[in-house]
């Protein structure tokens, strides 16, 4: 099966010229070398851009990284993305601690099933940027599969069929699912407090378009999931059910995945708008710190 021709992983056909790519995937995915992070020039960053858009989802090794490095990072995609579950670190508002202590033992883990970042916001994130700090030695990896992919590997039937529908987004079953309390009373997701003072209107969500288009490449891709998505706009339940079942066990589709092993240092950027994403819980006994920065996105269309 040939995804994409040849010319799609050539640096020079893509005029890559400061930065090195190596696939991950046939599908998507790359790791991105010949770049320090805290001191990314302007070109290199606009190549880097160039080749998340391309791959979907891209990775840099051995970074050593502040938490301001990560900021200044995030705001050359533009200004903080809203996180719905939390109020960020002291003194950083707009960075989320991600923690699984080792003592912690869960049946369920923030960010998995498969899924899109915050698609029940109005202007979900555009982009997410995770570092690896502390990484259990084996265990913890996460998934990315491509939807733009799974959109063209559908039948020109199905894609007149969804064309112009409306999906319903909301956090209800996320929040059903992972969030637990501590023995505060708090809400928690593994080692994480969560912090939603919009929880009503995470739960009522948005209506998205089923098929959204990218603004920068203008490619479409499906804009579904196995968590957030719940319901199509003027369909009964029973109605839209199958149809959501079917596309969002599509995008899973193993042709279209990458998976990502971390090792401490590792910095991960993706782009939200075309492709989602799950992470394992296999690692109990082992501590695993994540930093997470987003990138606010525009009102899908």
């Amino acid at each position: 099966m040939q995804l994409y021709p040849p010319a799609h992983y050539d640096d020079a056909a893509n005029g890559y010229t400061l930065i090195k790519t190596v696939p991950l995937a046939a599908a998507m995915g790359a790791e991105i070398q010949g770049v320090q992070i805290p001191s990314i020039s302007d070109a290199q960053f606009e190549q880097v851009k160039s080749a998340l858009y391309r791959y979907k989802m891209v990775f840099f090794r051995d970074q050593n990284l502040s938490i301001e490095d990560q900021e200044k990072l995030t705001l050359r995609f533009g200004s903080f993305g809203t996180d719905a579950y939390t109020k960020g670190m002291p003194g950083h508002p707009n960075v989320q601690h991600l923690l699984k202590s080792a003592s912690t033992v869960v049946d369920r883990v923030f960010g998995e099933g498969w899924h899109t970042d915050s698609p029940f916001l109005a202007q979900p994130p555009a982009v997410s940027l995770l570092y690896g700090k502390q990484i259990p030695p084996w265990g913890g990896d996460t998934w990315w599969c491509n939807t733009e992919l799974a959109y063209d590997f559908l039948s020109d039937g199905m894609k007149q069929l969804i064309a112009g529908l409306r999906v319903l987004m909301s956090a209800r079953e996320a929040i059903r699912l992972t969030v637990r309390k501590d023995a505060s009373g708090k809400e928690i997701v593994g080692d994480m407090k969560l912090v939603m003072e919009e929880e009503a209107a995470m739960i009522r969500g948005n209506f998205h378009p089923l098929v959204r288009t990218h603004p920068v490449t203008g490619k479409k891709a499906l804009y579904v999931d196995q968590i957030y998505a719940l319901g199509i706009q003027g369909l009964k339940d029973e109605e839209a059910r199958p149809l959501i079942d079917y596309l969002a066990r599509h995008v899973a589709r193993e042709e279209f995945a990458c998976r990502l092993r971390w090792t401490p240092g590792t910095l991960v950027m993706w782009d939200n708008r075309i492709c989602v994403h799950k992470a394992f819980n296999d690692y109990d006994g082992h501590t695993r710190e994540m930093i997470r920065t987003i990138v606010n996105g525009e009102v899908p269309a």
